[in-house]
């Protein structure tokens, strides 16, 4: 395998997670007996194809060096920024200094311990020879109302063609930074990867994903996870 045919992860973990409401950052809280930043890691790392992980900490990160890692890859960390695109542009800053290759990304949420292996390998097979790159996601099934300030409904949106964006959101080095720098000069806000691409005028493709990669974001999300995590293990 060519160096420009390796699989670097990015995990932007310098958030806070203040719609917790705990008293330490979200990616450490405790998920089936470990921090759920390791879970996340953990599930990364033994994919066969990943080459090494780069993680974004905020600085002076009290709770990573309490992390207890052994993980199949190598293992680089960056310091994280005020967003998760700066923290994502500083840990391809680390990476480019690793390596003069332009390797495949998968830049992933923190907060997404149940990402499938079958989801990475479907994003490899159908996104590996593209020229832009795409993201996982899952199609909108429910039913999508347009509200004003005052929650009140003004219309009914079609769901036709409407995704959720997910992690990973697969793309190249290069061309990655170059859009997320872009945005930054602009004085653009993404809240994605994708969304810095889709700014240059490329069009990323959509990977349909499972429905179980979910985002921990409020704390009765913590107990749907450890259900998906256990029914993975059981092979469901």
């Amino acid at each position: 395998m060519s160096k420009s045919d390796a699989v670097w992860a990015v995990v932007p973990a310098a958030g806070i997670g203040s719609r917790m409401g705990s008293d330490k950052p979200k990616q450490y809280l405790q998920l089936n007996n470990k921090p759920l930043l390791q879970h996340t890691l953990e599930r990364l790392a033994s994919h066969p194809r990943i080459t090494g992980i780069v993680v974004a900490l905020a600085e002076n990160d009290p709770w990573w060096p309490q992390l207890d890692l052994e993980l199949d890859c190598q293992l680089l960390t960056a310091t994280g920024g005020e967003s998760r695109s700066d923290s994502v542009f500083n840990a391809l800053e680390t990476l480019t200094a690793e390596t003069d290759a332009d390797p495949w990304l998968l830049v992933h949420d923190a907060a997404r311990p149940c990402l499938r292996h079958s989801d990475i390998d479907r994003m490899l097979k159908q996104l590996g020879q593209h020229e832009v790159g795409g993201i996982l996601g899952v199609p909108v099934t429910d039913t999508v109302k347009r509200v004003d300030s005052h929650q009140t409904i003004i219309e009914t949106v079609d769901r036709h063609g409407l995704w959720r964006a997910a992690t990973p959101q697969m793309f190249r080095l290069h061309l990655l930074k170059k859009a997320l720098a872009s945005a930054a000069e602009q004085g653009l806000a993404v809240t994605d990867e994708a969304s810095a691409v889709e700014l240059t005028g490329l069009k990323p493709m959509m990977v349909e994903g499972h429905q179980d990669n979910i985002k921990i974001t409020l704390p009765q999300d913590l107990a749907l996870a450890s259900l998906y995590l256990q029914q993975q293990s059981r092979g469901q």
